[in-house]
């Protein structure tokens, strides 16, 4: 993917150093064939085919992050000391010892 890049901002390099040198060129072309010729569909180009990258590095984070998460296999305590972040209460209560409270009738 890279040598394709760099083998397409050579070629517009130069297209802009003989559009500069020519005796009916002018700079402000040369400069705009490098931008609209080169640097913007390099760019275009490069985001498209680094997508599946920026995927696998997204895929292996949220793996990494799984497994992070997940407690050791071998029933060991886990060794981070972060607290409790779940949403479901630490325990239930144990049974009913205790009558509930009501008016008299």
């Amino acid at each position: 993917m890279y040598l394709v890049l760099i083998a397409w901002f050579y070629i517009t390099l130069l297209m802009a150093l003989a559009e500069a040198t020519s005796p009916t060129g002018t700079v402000l072309g040369a400069l705009v064939t490098l931008v609209l010729y080169g640097l913007l569909p390099m760019g275009i180009v490069g985001y498209i085919l680094g997508t599946p990258a920026r995927k696998r590095a997204l895929r292996a984070k949220a793996l990494a992050e799984q497994a992070a998460a997940q407690p050791p296999a071998d029933g060991a305590t886990p060794t981070s000391a972060e607290p409790d972040a779940g949403s479901h209460a630490p325990a239930a209560t144990e049974g009913s010892a205790v009558a509930p409270v009501r008016k008299e009738p």
